[in-house]
């Protein structure tokens, strides 16, 4: 019997035995097998069963499926292969003779949907992924610099101009009136 296995800390050891012809594999319930991880898209993925050989088909998911590293569409999963959707990595086992009879599909346990598909950028490396995509403090980082507030600068000469006038304006009536006066 095949088997995917989850190879992720936390869901390790959690597996989808591939008795049926199609098996669906995404983020949402109404999937064969259920992975309830933000990078794994709602619909990821498919395995198909094809006589002897597993065939995985990614679905438009938005990370996007992987087999032993190397971006996929379509293609064939052999024993001991890692099939990575998103950020968890799956490991195709069998024991034995691979059965192709068709049963029905387990059901999936009831579990709350989740409605965002996680972005995971392309090229970072694991330390990045470790320290959460934070970068280290740069204090030469222009980003939140100061603007510069033109329209108060702008306020500031307008108001000195007329307080000139003014004050010049006071003066030149003063000198009129004292003229007269002698």
């Amino acid at each position: 019997m095949a088997k995917l296995v989850i190879q992720n800390q936390g869901m390790t050891g959690r597996a989808c035995e591939l008795h049926t012809d199609r098996t669906s594999i995404g983020r949402v319930e109404d999937n064969t097998f259920q992975i309830a991880d933000p990078s794994v898209s709602s619909r990821h993925c498919e395995v198909q069963l094809r006589g002897s050989e597993i065939f995985i088909r990614d679905l438009n998911s938005t990370n996007g499926t992987f087999i032993n590293d190397a971006r996929i569409t379509e293609s064939v999963l052999k024993p001991g292969q890692i099939l990575k959707l998103g950020q968890v990595e799956l490991k195709l086992e069998v024991e034995g003779a691979q059965a192709t009879s068709i049963a029905a599909p387990a059901p999936a346990p009831a579990k709350k949907q989740v409605d965002a598909t996680m972005v995971i950028p392309r090229g970072i490396s694991l330390d990045q992924l470790e320290q959460g995509g934070r970068k280290p403090f740069d204090t030469t980082s222009t980003v939140f610099s100061k603007k510069k507030n033109k329209v108060n600068f702008y306020f500031l000469i307008g108001g000195i101009v007329v307080g000139v006038l003014i004050i010049g304006l006071i003066i030149y009536s003063l000198m009129q009136v004292n003229g007269g006066h002698k």
